[in-house]
C-alpha cells in the first residue's frame, strides 16, 4: 500500500478522499482507454484526493424484477484499468473485485496475476448481488482464499446502510469482515443520512462492547442531475426517501439540489457520528456518464472534502 495512503489510514484524525469510476466498455481500444483515462485525470488535476476507486462491474438483474434503467454491458478489465490509472496519476488505486463468477482456482489465478502483471495492491471484494443467481465462489470463501494466498493484499469491504435498515445486522457483517482481514468498509452511495447513522452507530457501539478499534468507513456520495439517474440509484439500491427524491426531481435545479441533499447528509452524518471515534472518508463518483453530472462530481467533492476537514478540525480544538 501507498506509504502516504497508508499513514492517512491508519491516522483516525485525518480524512480519505476518493474518487469511484468505471472501465470503459469492454470492446475499446487500448489507445482510447488511455484518451479515457487522460481525460479523467484532467478533470481531476484541480482537486486533492488520496486516491482512486476502480469498480469492477457486474450484471445486477438477477437482485430485483424491476427492468435496469440502462443496459448492462462488459467493461475493460479493472485490473488493467487501474494499472493504467495508477501509472498516470501516480496515486493509489482500490481495484474492486466481484468473486462470485469464478471458482476458487480461478480465483486463486486471478489474485496472482493481479498482483504480478498488474501490480495491485488494494482491493474490495464484493459477493453475488442475490443468492437467486449461480455462485461458484461465496465471499466467505474469497476471504479464506484471499487469506492463504501469498501476496500481501490491502482488503476493504463494502457496506451497505440499506441492508442494516431491513435486517439490523448490518454492524455484525461489518465486525465478521473485520476479522477475515479488511481493514476499511466503502458505502454504498448515502441518501439516506438515518440510515447511515443507525448503522455506523450500532457498529461503534459493537467495537466498544468488544474493545476493538472500528475499521475506516469510506462513505460515497454521487450527484443526481435526472429522473432518469434516480430511477437508477433506486434500481441499484440505494434508498432515497420520499422527501428527498420530490426535492431533487420539482427543483429548478436537480443536480444542484442534489448536492445540497449530499452536503446536508454529511454535515448530519458527521454530527451524529464523528464523536463515536469511527475513521472516515469520502468516496465521490458518478454514476452515469453524463458530463453534467461528471462535472458536477468534481464540485460536490470538493464541497464535501471541505465539509469532512472543517469537522475533523473542530474535533481537534
Amino acid at each position: 500500500m501507498n506509504p502516504t495512503l497508508k499513514s492517512r489510514f491508519s491516522d483516525p484524525s485525518r480524512g480519505v478522499y476518493f474518487v469511484g469510476t468505471t472501465p470503459p466498455k469492454d470492446n475499446t481500444s487500448q489507445e482510447n482507454v488511455s484518451d479515457i483515462a487522460d481525460k479523467l485525470l484532467g478533470r481531476l488535476s484541480a482537486i486533492d484526493y488520496d486516491g482512486m476507486i476502480v469498480y469492477d462491474i457486474q450484471d445486477e438483474s438477477s437482485r430485483t424484477d424491476k427492468p435496469r434503467p440502462f443496459p448492462f454491458m462488459k467493461t475493460y478489465d479493472p485490473r488493467e484499468y487501474s494499472r493504467i490509472i495508477r501509472e498516470k496519476s501516480q496515486h493509489p488505486v482500490i481495484t474492486y473485485k466481484s468473486v462470485s463468477q469464478r471458482d476458487r482456482a480461478d480465483f486463486d489465478n486471478w489474485l496472482e496475476e493481479a498482483w504480478e502483471h498488474y501490480g495491485i495492491r488494494d482491493i474490495v471484494m464484493v459477493g453475488s448481488p442475490s443468492s437467486d443467481g449461480e455462485v461458484r465462489l461465496s465471499l466467505n470463501e474469497a476471504y479464506k482464499a484471499l487469506a492463504e494466498h501469498r501476496a500481501d493484499y490491502n482488503l476493504g469491504g463494502v457496506t451497505i446502510a440499506e441492508r442494516h435498515a431491513k435486517k439490523g445486522d448490518e454492524h455484525l457483517r461489518l465486525m465478521q469482515k473485520g476479522d477475515q482481514g479488511c481493514t476499511f468498509f466503502v458505502s454504498q452511495a448515502v441518501y439516506n443520512a438515518q440510515a447511515t447513522i443507525d448503522m455506523l452507530s450500532r457498529y461503534a457501539r459493537e467495537c466498544k462492547e468488544r474493545e476493538v478499534e472500528p475499521r475506516r468507513v469510506i462513505l460515497t456520495f454521487t450527484p443526481c442531475g435526472s429522473a432518469k439517474t434516480l430511477e437508477f440509484m433506486e434500481w441499484l439500491g440505494i434508498s432515497v426517501p420520499e422527501a428527498t427524491r420530490y426535492r431533487v426531481l420539482d427543483a429548478h435545479n436537480p443536480l444542484a439540489e442534489s448536492i445540497r441533499v449530499c452536503r446536508s447528509n454529511l454535515e448530519q452524518i458527521l454530527e451524529a457520528c464523528l464523536p463515536l471515534g469511527i475513521p472516515l472518508g469520502l468516496n465521490i463518483e458518478s454514476l452515469t456518464n453524463r458530463k453534467d453530472e461528471i462535472d458536477a462530481s468534481i464540485r460536490l467533492f470538493k464541497l464535501l472534502k471541505a465539509t469532512l476537514d472543517l469537522k475533523l478540525a473542530e474535533q481537534t480544538l
